[in-house]
């Protein structure tokens, strides 16, 4: 069957009326800008005192690196905790048994109802006070756990809707080849759900690297604290600020072009396995 356009294609005076908007709006944006750095000149806040300490190798190996060390090391291990427990109980949510779905969807809930900090906050004094994990530490795992609880919650919704938006048809051929219901969502519905949701996935991780900055208020040296210590030691906080904003758009930008190319790559894998199946070959005896 062949692909219909969804949408009328813009006529010409629709074209021109679209050209013009976006002229007038690169205008604003332009004219926006430079009303922003003519402030920021007229504050005193572009001179050379200001940002020259940016192109120093103490202020980035003492301050800056050992900050975005600490944000990616939180990051990247939130990233995959809140990964196998977004599979675990989002699985567990379309689990046959009602007990095991209905444990995974008390603990889903809860902590999708609990706000990110309020969690890391109760970690950070519980993990203090608790004796089994350093104070120097604590900081870290309060930031890591309560993202990891957090997040994953998250995550097993999307696991869970993936799951129910894959056409039944495919269910149904997985029980007729006399596949269980377990390995039917493990083996057939699982995989092609997480393809399809991996711009939902991809969200929740910059999400993740994002909030590493509430480690803030628990005093773990991340980025963001990093940068304080950056104005107050060189009394420049605004352009510290920058700086770490700079960072953190170049790092999750970076981290959606490499979603965009593993759900590519998954994508055209899945084609080609699905390609090597000659119709012509079924039936025949091996």
């Amino acid at each position: 069957m062949n692909s219909h356009v969804l949408f009328d294609a813009p006529g010409p005076k629709t074209r021109r009326r679209i050209l013009i908007i976006n002229i007038v709006g690169a205008l604003l944006l332009a004219g926006f800008t430079v009303w922003i750095i003519l402030a920021l000149a007229d504050k005193g806040q572009l001179t050379e005192a200001k940002w020259a300490p940016f192109l120093t190798g103490d202020l980035w190996r003492y301050y800056l690196l050992p900050g975005l060390w600490a944000t990616l090391g939180a990051a990247a291990l939130s990233m995959v905790t809140s990964n196998v427990f977004g599979l675990l109980f989002g699985m567990g949510r379309l689990a046959s048994n009602p007990l095991v779905r209905l444990v995974s969807g008390v603990v889903v809930e809860f902590f999708r109802a609990v706000p990110v900090l309020v969690m890391m906050i109760f970690l950070y004094f519980l993990y203090s006070r608790s004796g089994f994990i350093s104070p120097a530490m604590a900081p870290f795992w309060a930031v890591v756990t309560g993202l990891t609880l957090y997040n994953g919650s998250v995550i097993a919704e999307l696991v869970r809707s993936g799951v129910l938006n894959m056409p039944l048809g495919q269910s149904e051929a997985g029980l007729a080849v006399g596949l269980t219901q377990a390995q039917t969502l493990r083996s057939i519905l699982l995989p092609q759900a997480l393809v399809a949701m991996m711009p939902s996935m991809v969200s929740q991780l910059v999400v993740i690297l994002k909030d590493t900055a509430l480690g803030y208020l628990i005093t773990y040296s991340e980025l963001l604290r990093q940068s304080r210590l950056v104005g107050t030691a060189y009394q420049n906080l605004l352009p510290a600020l920058i700086v770490v904003g700079v960072i953190f758009i170049v790092i999750n930008f970076l981290l959606s072009r490499f979603a965009d190319w593993l759900a590519l790559r998954l994508t055209t894998r899945t084609a080609i396995e699905l390609s090597d199946l000659d119709p012509a070959d079924e039936g025949r005896a091996p």
